[in-house]
């Protein structure tokens, strides 16, 4: 889906990674990007049971969390070098216990736009070598511009 989008802004890479690093609950998730493409974030962490409910499987809220930053990086991919990206709603879809050794959340622009950005996402789990389908995400990404103390 990447290839059919062109960033507006050749440097995007580094600012979705910029942005990126400066989020404190990727770190303390110990999530990592795998791929940036325009139109397409892939972020990965692995299990650590700080992460977890109480059944041991990773929370809910750690599977939105992450899912909602690889759609919003995606969304960010596209926008223009001044835009920085706030999420403006999403609905989660959890499909099976999130349970394995390692995750993988994979965001894809489905709709660009110049103010609103529709994206698509979908969390795996990784268990020995098998990867599968935990949750999907459907939401709205919205580009800010010239808002004091929201950098991209």
């Amino acid at each position: 889906m990447s290839d059919d989008f062109q960033p507006s802004d050749p440097g995007y890479r580094e600012r979705v990674i910029a942005s990126f690093n400066r989020q404190g609950v990727m770190e303390t998730a110990n999530v990592s990007i795998v791929t940036i493409a325009p139109g397409l974030v892939e972020l990965a962490f692995p299990h650590h049971s700080r992460l977890t409910q109480q059944h041991g499987f990773i929370h809910a809220g750690i599977v939105t969390t992450v899912l909602d930053s690889a759609c919003g990086y995606a969304a960010f991919s596209l926008m223009p070098e001044d835009a920085a990206v706030l999420s403006v709603e999403f609905k989660i879809n959890l499909l099976a216990p999130s349970n394995g050794e390692r995750f993988h959340a994979i965001g894809r622009v489905r709709k660009p736009g110049r103010t609103i950005t529709v994206v698509e996402g979908d969390f795996y789990s990784i268990m020995n070598g098998e990867r599968k389908l935990s949750a999907t995400m459907v939401g709205t990404m919205m580009a800010i511009y010239g808002r004091k103390g929201i950098d991209g």
